[in-house]
């Protein structure tokens, strides 16, 4: 199968395993997306209705629109596993890495939903940035983490390892009883052509074609970035990293196809999903923008199937000690 029908084929949710998934700050989707293609129940926790509407429209879990505080008694206790993007915003170098004091800040919410519901497992997605600028905040995450009794482990992985035609590096934490390993990489890259070649150089939308104003703020945020290649999209490589903001909005770093006859034009939010390596039968509701918002939140829904074999496997294998009630 080439990229395209894989993502259609494979991504499919079903629901042939026990284990119930609670998706905290699940945004469209795309982690619990490949949960279900591995088979596991899932439920989505999002603040956004139209966000949540997506996730409820295109899985077979419900997403409840709710925002999540202190107060965690809606969730339920019987959560097998728990998984879930806390707000990256904090540590992201958009958001200006403020760590602890970021009100955005999501892990006391996950903290306090692991300590409620004692699962088998968690996993959590995050920028690299925690690593770096915020490491004390996440070594300090780390001990609280082992304190409830998981054994912890960690990795940055890169989504274009794993099938997606994307440099996408981030941070996943997984928390188990067993022995747990990351998924393998592949050697194979998938490219740009390979997820969008049957449009990348179609017209399907004039309003997204650059005019010359905009090519002219391009060239000059390329020379003040140094910038030795034109940001295009380049049909033999993956894309770049896909941001809310670089698929949204007509910026300098903006993702752009070059057409045959000379002019660019920015995405459209289908091409944007196949990056993202959403299907095509994957609907996205709200505005355009809102629906960029979401891809570019996302996880890459083909890195998440790869990730839930990883933890159907550890499952597999059994806990190495019982848990114990908190």
């Amino acid at each position: 199968m080439n990229y395209v029908q894989t993502i259609n084929q494979l991504l499919k949710p079903k629901t042939n395993l026990n284990d119930k998934i609670i998706d905290l700050f699940a945004g469209c989707g795309g982690l619990s997306l490949g949960f279900e293609a591995m088979g596991f129940k899932t439920q989505g926790f999002e603040m956004e209705s139209t966000v949540a509407q997506t996730y409820t429209q295109n899985l077979q879990g419900e997403c409840v629109t709710k925002k999540l505080g202190t107060n965690i008694d809606f969730i339920s206790d019987e959560a097998d596993i728990i998984i879930g993007g806390p707000p990256c915003q904090p540590f992201s170098v958009g958001g200006h890495q403020k760590g602890q004091k970021d009100n955005r800040d999501g892990f006391p919410i996950f903290l306090n939903v692991l300590q409620k519901n004692n699962p088998k497992l968690f996993l959590f997605e995050n920028v690299r940035g925690m690593l770096y600028s915020n490491k004390w905040y996440f070594d300090q995450i780390m001990a609280e983490l082992i304190a409830l009794g998981y054994i912890i482990d960690y990795q940055l992985l890169n989504a274009v390892n794993y099938g997606v035609p994307q440099n996408r590096e981030r941070l996943f934490v997984v928390g188990h009883r067993s022995q747990f390993t990351f998924p393998e990489a592949s050697r194979k890259k998938i490219t740009v052509a390979e997820a969008i070649g049957d449009s990348m150089y179609q017209v399907i939308d004039e309003s997204k074609i650059l005019t010359p104003s905009m090519d002219n703020y391009v060239k000059k945020y390329e020379t003040a970035s140094q910038c030795i290649n034109p940001r295009d999209l380049y049909p033999n490589k993956p894309a770049r990293t896909l941001t809310c903001r670089n698929i949204a909005a007509p910026t300098g770093d903006m993702h752009r196809v070059k057409l045959p006859d000379g002019r660019r034009r920015r995405l459209v939010v289908r091409e944007a999903a196949r990056l993202q390596s959403f299907p095509d039968w994957f609907e996205f509701y709200g505005t355009e923008t809102n629906q960029f918002y979401q891809i570019g939140n996302a996880v890459p829904p083909l890195l998440a199937y790869h990730l839930a074999q990883s933890i159907k496997n550890c499952l597999d294998k059994g806990p190495l000690y019982e848990k114990e009630e908190i």
